[in-house]
């Protein structure tokens, strides 16, 4: 395995175009748990390690995947790596949202010019069957956005059939709880979408940001009177990529009576921006969800009163726009405390996780679209009210 500075950029016609996302990944406190955490929890399969076992001497990594999901746990193995530190700031969490590009190096080049901070510069580690080049700019926070390039065996698509994900990585073998997710499925299928939590005052600027440096255009806007309750607040701008393969809604906190769920969050990682929650896409919201209730999932409970108007409000939705009712059980959604919202294209189902770790930080939300391309605005004083009485456990309100 050979490691060198990338030299040699191909010629595209949009260094940015995203093909696909390429993977999260965590900085995590031990990857070896966390793997297994992920695993039974959600149904991950830990497909690869890089660690002292393979060669990899400063830094343990796990790859998990799930449809077209990858997420890389990653545990730095010395007090002196700067992951440390970050460790020791935030907790475990997101540092990195991969993007697969035709050419990691032109990619970085034109997001510097956009205006973009650089986080590390390209670096290609190949061997005699391919390579992988990596470039990476700072977004806010501690959160990073990696361009990634794929040659030979390294190329997505064989990355996507189980092919090696890096040189260093080796393949796992003999793992029963790979076999019982196999047996066992938790249906998620891709990333839909990826949210942001970010100072007050500071939302425009990444929206400006995000259309300045990677090109992305504003894709849906949220006020204070759409997601407000009783006690807090917050403001939200959904920024989506050119072709619409991923997008980023970006949180401020906005006034109100009490703390936000956004101000909780800074508050609990070290008054820094960063990733709030990832959600993931699935084609059967009820199966995915019952399952992971069986395996444990701490998910935000809805209380029964919700149900008392949601269906009125979602079926009047789709009958003026002349579209198919919710075809899923109603009851069956209700025992599994599931969110239903709709507008002019469809409907869509959610929940979502609390906390993922003792900090209240990073979550999990579990999306079925069934047409909507939006975020659930209608379940918004149902979703936070929920938040709230967490927080309130907490003692964080």
């Amino acid at each position: 395995m050979t490691t060198a500075h990338a030299t040699e950029p191909k010629t595209t016609a949009d260094p940015l175009a995203l093909l696909d996302i390429d993977h999260v990944r965590f900085f995590v406190g031990n990857a070896k748990q966390a793997a297994f955490f992920y695993a039974y929890t959600f149904g991950f399969t830990i497909e690869q390690i890089a660690d002292l076992t393979t060669g990899s001497r400063d830094r343990a990594r796990y790859l998990l995947t799930q449809g077209n999901i990858r997420l890389v746990l990653e545990t730095p193995l010395s007090k002196n790596d700067p992951a440390a530190e970050e460790l020791r700031c935030h907790g475990d969490g997101v540092k990195d949202i991969a993007f697969t590009v035709a050419d990691a190096e032109a990619a970085w080049k034109q997001a510097v010019a956009n205006g973009g901070e650089s986080a590390y510069e390209p670096l290609t580690i190949s061997d005699d069957t391919g390579s992988v080049t990596t470039a990476g700019i700072k977004t806010y926070g501690r959160a990073v956005h990696s361009f990634v390039s794929r040659t030979g065996e390294y190329a997505i698509e064989n990355v996507k059939k189980g092919g090696k994900f890096e040189p260093s990585f080796e393949h796992t073998e003999g793992l029963s709880i790979n076999e019982y997710n196999k047996q066992n499925p938790c249906g998620l299928m891709f990333l839909d979408h990826c949210v942001g939590n970010v100072d007050e005052g500071k939302m425009n600027h990444w929206v400006q940001w995000y259309e300045d440096t990677l090109g992305f255009a504003m894709f849906k806007h949220f006020d204070d009177a759409d997601i407000s309750t009783e006690h807090s607040a917050l403001m939200s701008k959904v920024m989506a990529s050119g072709n619409n393969l991923i997008k980023f809604p970006i949180n401020e906190p906005a006034e109100g009576k009490k703390k936000s769920q956004i101000q909780e969050y800074l508050e609990w990682h070290d008054m820094c921006p960063g990733v709030q929650h990832l959600a993931f896409r699935t084609n059967d919201c009820l199966a995915s969800v019952a399952e992971l209730r069986r395996r444990g999932v701490d998910f935000l409970r809805i209380p029964d009163e919700y149900y008392e108007d949601v269906w009125s409000r979602v079926d009047r939705c789709l009958t003026e726009h002349g579209l198919e009712g919710v075809r899923e059980d109603h009851e069956r959604i209700k025992d599994l405390g599931i969110l239903v919202d709709a507008d002019d294209e469809g409907y869509l189902l959610q929940l979502f996780t609390k906390p993922l770790q003792d900090r209240p930080t990073l979550f999990f939300e579990i999306i079925g679209r069934r047409g909507s391309q939006s975020f659930g605005k209608g379940n918004f004083k149902a979703l936070f009210e929920s938040l709230e009485l967490e927080q309130d456990r907490r003692g964080n309100l």
